[in-house]
């Protein structure tokens, strides 16, 4: 009877086994953005979206995946955006310049029947395809383009990779060069000459702003030229009008005292006579106060002079005026004044 007992047990037990072994290869619960692709004896049967799917046991079974850089054995495929990290790989240039690059590559499995039934290895196969097509594409380009056109080489690349993975229903969304790294006596001499370039445009610099600075100072000096050219003729302009309106001031005084004269002599001639005579006195009396050593020369003869200066006397005797009566030719402006 103990011995029924145990054979009863160790056959539920191995009942239960069984069920949970069933249970297992019959209910598969699918990740979200992932899918298994279920074949039915070694031949592809059917595509098992996210969610719980029932597969029949010993008949169907999940088709395992062995690509590079994912666990081995895995069934389930990613759908969503991944992304390969490759390292620094030896790219010669155009002129000969061999360099470290390395990339970053951005793809998408759209079809993930093709991605598995296509090719043996999708991740392997795109990492030497990245590699057979930076070779190509740098290869075009000498050093100087290289570092300056990461756009033209990442879109080239690019259209490549996705030209050649579009029959494994693999898209490439993007593609980005990190790094490209020359060698270093490369790069010691593209320092020098980054150096030398930065010089000339200082030195350039410092000359334009050297030039600006001529033309602002000339300009300056022009403008202040002009200004006191303006000056000077306001100036002399206002002394010519000054000395205008004085002479014309003293020549109405100097009018009015010849007129004064000529009508208490009487005579145009004698008035001539009496005014050239006056100027005559009163020149050789400025001549006396001179200190000047030089001998002076009469320009009248002194008995003419003095026989005018006689005849004057008596016409004002005649007329019973004085000579210091007469009106004097005013010598300025102030002694018209007075």
């Amino acid at each position: 009877m103990p011995e029924a007992i145990g054979l009863g047990a160790i056959f539920l037990a191995f009942l239960g086994i069984a069920l949970l072994v069933v249970a297992y290869k019959t209910i598969k619960i699918v990740p979200q953005s992932s899918v298994l692709l279920i074949e039915r004896l070694g031949r592809f049967h059917r595509v098992a979206a996210s969610g719980l799917n029932i597969i029949v046991p010993f008949f169907e079974a999940p088709r395992a995946v062995y690509w590079t850089n994912v666990r081995p054995g895995t069934t389930f495929i990613d759908s969503r955006e991944q992304f390969i990290d490759l390292p620094p790989q030896s790219v010669i240039s155009r002129d000969n310049v061999m360099m470290g690059v390395d990339s970053v590559v951005y793809w998408q499995i759209t079809d993930p029947i093709k991605a598995t039934y296509e090719v043996n290895d999708l991740v392997g196969s795109i990492v030497q395809l990245t590699f057979t097509g930076m070779r190509s594409v740098i290869g075009k380009l000498d050093l100087d383009h290289t570092l300056s056109s990461r756009d033209q080489i990442n879109n080239e690349l690019r259209m490549i990779l996705d030209e050649a993975t579009d029959k494994w229903g693999v898209k490439v969304t993007r593609v980005d060069i990190k790094n490209i790294t020359p060698p270093e006596d490369v790069r010691i001499t593209m320092e020098k000459q980054m150096t030398a370039e930065r010089n000339r445009r200082a030195l350039i610099l410092q000359a334009e702003g050297d030039k600006q600075a001529a033309i602002t100072r000339a300009e300056g000096e022009k403008q202040a030229a002009v200004t006191r050219s303006e000056g000077n003729k306001q100036s002399a302009i206002l002394d010519a009008e000054g000395a205008s309106q004085a002479r014309q001031i003293n020549a109405a005084a100097e009018a009015q005292a010849i007129a004064q004269i000529a009508s208490s002599i009487g005579d145009r001639a004698q008035t001539a006579q009496y005014l050239i005579t006056q100027r005559y006195v009163d020149s050789m009396r400025d001549m006396a106060r001179t200190q000047n050593s030089k001998v002076i020369f009469m320009p009248m003869e002194t008995s003419g002079v003095l026989a005018s200066v006689g005849a004057f006397k008596e016409v004002f005797a005649a007329t019973g005026e004085t000579p210091d009566e007469l009106p004097k030719t005013p010598r300025s402006p102030k002694e018209l004044e007075k």
